[in-house]
């Protein structure tokens, strides 16, 4: 569940607020005039995940994959 606060909530609530989230796990959206502009999240090592996992959607097109990257490829002299 994602939960909304204000800027100026937050500011007034910070340490209540980032308690929260680390015990019920859940984001907490920081907003300004309405706007999402932060998410609280609690923390997640990356190390852990397997580097194709990490990769996953990353490539937005894949077109001619056997072309060369560039034209201008320097043969070593």
């Amino acid at each position: 569940m994602k939960t909304e606060v204000s800027k100026s909530v937050f500011k007034a609530q910070a340490l209540e607020i980032m308690r929260a989230v680390e015990q019920s796990g859940n984001e907490v959206i920081i907003t300004s005039h309405g706007k999402p502009t932060l998410v609280i999240k609690p923390y997640q090592e990356d190390a852990a995940k397997d580097p194709k996992e990490l990769l996953k959607d990353s490539v937005i097109s894949f077109e001619n994959p056997t072309d060369p990257v560039s034209d201008d490829w320097e043969v070593l002299q």
